[in-house]
């Protein structure tokens, strides 16, 4: 079976000195092999996920173990894995689900090295006022607390 470690340490090599950044490599016993990378700028293009193949190629030879292997972008709707796509979505509206079971959406305002703070709208009703009226309140998350978090699509 492929060694994910020196696999990870062939990825990070390859990225190195771009602004792309590994989100997961996933390897089953069959030696199927998925890579995803994301980028903390436009995107990924299919020339960076050739480069890193190729790397990949150049390091494990095909005729000492076979192996399977795909090289893609993380999806749009995946989940977040690691720090570099939460940071990437500041500003961008985010589905949260957390461990207890709540779904909520808002805007991601700051990432820290524990979690994450959400500007989520809430019902206020002020003293005097006749109806409650929607504000934006700030909401911090430890990453641990939540079972997914993913950018939000707006068809508006």
């Amino acid at each position: 079976m492929i060694d994910k470690q020196l696999l990870t340490q062939t990825v990070e090599r390859a990225i190195e000195g771009t602004d792309l950044f590994l989100v997961d490599i996933r390897i089953n016993p069959d030696n199927d092999i998925i890579v995803e990378i994301d980028s903390a700028g436009e995107g990924v293009d299919i020339d960076s996920c050739v480069a890193i193949t190729r790397r990949i190629e150049a390091e494990f030879d095909r005729d000492v173990e076979d192996y399977q292997l795909e090289v893609g972008s993380a999806g749009l709707t995946s989940p977040f894995k690691v720090k570099g796509q939460y940071l990437k979505n500041i500003g961008n509206e985010i589905e949260i689900l957390t461990r207890d079971g709540r779904k909520l959406s808002g805007r991601l305002v700051e990432v820290g090295d524990a979690g994450f703070t959400v500007e989520v709208p809430v019902k206020v009703k002020h003293e005097g006022a006749k109806r409650p009226v929607i504000e934006q309140q700030p909401q911090s998350f430890a990453f641990d607390d939540c079972k997914s978090v993913c950018y939000k699509i707006d068809f508006k």
